[in-house]
């Protein structure tokens, strides 16, 4: 019978949980503010992982790739927690990167938000005598 998820799948997610905890527990740079783990990729042979994140609060893309700077330099502090946390023989290799897409999913639901509630205004708006 065969598995429903590749072990690299698993170590992702178990990798996702345990930098969500250390990064906020042990990572204290005023540079990043509050961080989102938008989503791990594991290679197959688990001894390197994408980390794609996006900053709460940084407006501009310049503070975000400073952000992404800072926990790329701090990538092997942080890779220590997570390998006593996950107890793996093989604890990957992180490479944090920003992920743009996830922002711009949120300006267009804004936008797209912002389009139906005008919608809705004009349809309850009386059009006039008839």
């Amino acid at each position: 019978m065969p598995r429903e998820f590749k072990r690299s799948d698993r170590v992702a997610d178990a990798l996702q949980r345990s930098l969500a905890q250390v990064i906020q527990r042990e990572v204290r740079d005023p540079r990043l503010g509050m961080v989102n783990i938008n989503s791990v990729d594991v290679a197959r042979d688990l001894t390197t992982a994408r980390i794609y994140v996006t900053f709460i609060g940084m407006d501009s893309d310049e503070q975000s790739e400073e952000g992404v700077g800072v926990l790329n330099n701090a990538a092997s502090y942080i890779r220590s927690f997570v390998a006593r946390d996950l107890n793996t023989r093989i604890t990957p290799t992180l490479k944090f990167y920003y992920d743009a897409v996830a922002v711009r999913g949120q300006e267009l639901s804004a936008l797209i938000d912002k389009a139906v509630a005008k919608d809705q205004s004009t349809k309850s708006a009386p059009e006039g005598d008839e």
